[in-house]
């Protein structure tokens, strides 16, 4: 009965397991779903494409948002509302800091929240801030993967390309930003006003496509390269065990 579905993911109101990873891309979704025991999934509307299944004896999900903040936050808000208490968001990201290279994880501490719908929900004072105990389960997650990790403040702006407004990426570089991306403020906004935990690992796919960018020495934006595609191969079980870690220390 369409009543048992929730309106815009059309995901189950019941029955999901409490932990989750979210990701942008749908095809990601099934890729990570692919990793885990007993995969099934759920639900498929429009880039909303959810699977549930088990990583070592821990029931999760893992939804896909699609491209940007507005659209994504739909999902967590759906998810939240079927009972998911525990976000990880999976993304990619463009490196904005030296010394980040391609298919490293960036590890949210917080982000900057320019994702164009937060600030039609809560004051633009009130900080996107991840759950400490999200980044330290990624950390040692990262460490026990010995995947390549940074942690940091990350960037999520709601215009991929650039436009005709000066964008204060000088500062933010000078401000020691890690790197750019486009929904995880939303996730982190979502999360601490309902009282949830949630955090972030982001795999690096080039540098910010503005300032930062050199053609003539990069060829220009390729996120679909074999460096980026072994960081998310990565990134998905440093997330998975973190989520694992995250619902283990639930238990304590």
């Amino acid at each position: 009965m369409t009543q048992d579905l929730l309106p815009i993911t059309r995901i189950p109101r019941t029955g999901l397991p409490p932990h989750a990873i979210v990701v942008g891309d749908p095809a990601r979704a099934a890729a990570v779903a692919e990793l885990l025991e007993n995969p099934e999934e759920v639900s498929h509307h429009r880039e909303y494409r959810t699977f549930t299944g088990t990583w070592k004896g821990t029931p999760v999900t893992v939804a896909s948002h699609g491209v940007g903040g507005p659209g994504a936050i739909l999902l967590f808000q759906e998810l939240a509302d079927a009972g998911t208490r525990t976000f990880l968001r999976l993304g990619t990201a463009g490196a904005i800091a030296a010394g980040i290279n391609d298919g490293d994880l960036v590890i949210a501490e917080a982000a900057v929240r320019d994702d164009g719908v937060t600030q039609q929900l809560v004051a633009p004072e009130y900080p996107a801030f991840a759950s400490p105990e999200s980044v330290l389960a990624l950390q040692q997650a990262a460490r026990e993967a010995a995947a390549p990790y940074h942690r940091g403040v990350v960037w999520t702006r709601a215009a991929f390309q650039p436009g005709f407004v000066d964008l204060p990426v000088d500062a933010y570089t000078r401000a020691g930003i890690a790197a750019i991306e486009m929904e995880l403020s939303a996730l982190l906004i979502l999360a601490s006003t309902r009282g949830l935990v949630a955090g972030g690992v982001l795999v690096i796919d080039g540098v910010n496509a503005d300032e930062l960018a050199d053609e003539e020495a990069t060829g220009g934006y390729d996120p679909h390269r074999d460096v980026v595609a072994e960081g998310v191969a990565r990134g998905s079980v440093v997330a998975l065990e973190a989520l694992r870690l995250l619902a283990e220390g639930e238990q304590r």
